[in-house]
């Protein structure tokens, strides 16, 4: 598999305090790369920052160009997507308006056939078709996940950026969120995640990185992390005898 984003020496700051300090991470084609760390580490920056949502140095190159510089509409037409924090739905439009606004990107490359992306959204989702059209702040927290995560494919990313996607969710619908993350492999799209729930996240990824106070402590296959004693001690502790993922 090929490097599809290569970060070297990534670094942000909010005013005057440093948030990421030469940060290298690399996430291959088709898989799950998963950040995990403390509160305050710098995993959302980094996120921020490879969207070009906030300033950054340092390079990050994806799809063999380089991105410094692009604004952040040119890194979504160039095949990146975010799913934020808090998700920003447009809570007064439709389930359905909501996604048909995330197909913007594909529309504007004209792809026609740019709404058959609904349908695989609603394979994935079954419970946004079956609420397409009532308002999406009318959701339970689960299904604006959910739409905020269908929404991010409408415009069929080559890398889909998920930012803690089981905060605040009940126990039963993490586990439907992560069986979902561990699915969207078969749409094609490679995965940057961001997660606080250590366990679920190493899971459903193929290589983890530990990030503590904006420098990466610890990489390797997800697999291995979960073992390591150091991971398995700071992060994982009791949920260990109860994965949320099943």
């Amino acid at each position: 598999m090929s490097d599809l984003l290569e970060v070297q020496g990534l670094s942000a700051a909010y005013g005057r305090a440093e948030v990421l300090t030469g940060l290298n991470l690399r996430l291959r084609r088709g898989e799950v790369v998963t950040v995990i760390g403390p509160n305050g580490a710098g995993k959302s920056t980094t996120l921020n920052a490879l969207m070009g949502v906030m300033p950054s140095s340092g390079r990050i190159q994806f799809n063999g160009e380089d991105l410094q510089g692009l604004e952040l509409e040119q890194r979504v037409m160039r095949g990146l997507a975010l799913v934020p924090e808090k998700r920003e739905l447009f809570t007064t439009l439709s389930v359905e308006d909501n996604l048909i606004l995330g197909g913007f990107r594909p529309m504007k490359l004209g792809q026609r056939d740019w709404r058959e992306q609904l349908e695989t959204v609603f394979a994935l989702f079954p419970r946004l078709r079956e609420r397409r059209q009532q308002q999406a702040g009318t959701l339970s927290g689960g299904e604006r996940q959910m739409l905020a995560v269908g929404r991010a494919l409408m415009g069929r990313p080559t890398v889909l950026m998920l930012d803690e996607p089981s905060l605040g969710l009940a126990p039963l619908i993490v586990k439907d969120i992560f069986r979902i993350v561990s699915r969207l492999r078969e749409t094609g799209v490679s995965i940057l995640l961001v997660e606080q729930n250590a366990r679920a996240a190493l899971e459903v990824a193929d290589y983890a990185y530990v990030l503590e106070t904006g420098e990466i402590a610890l990489e390797g296959a997800a697999a291995d992390l979960a073992k390591d004693p150091r991971v398995v001690d700071t992060y994982l502790g009791s949920s260990r005898r109860a994965s949320p993922v099943g």
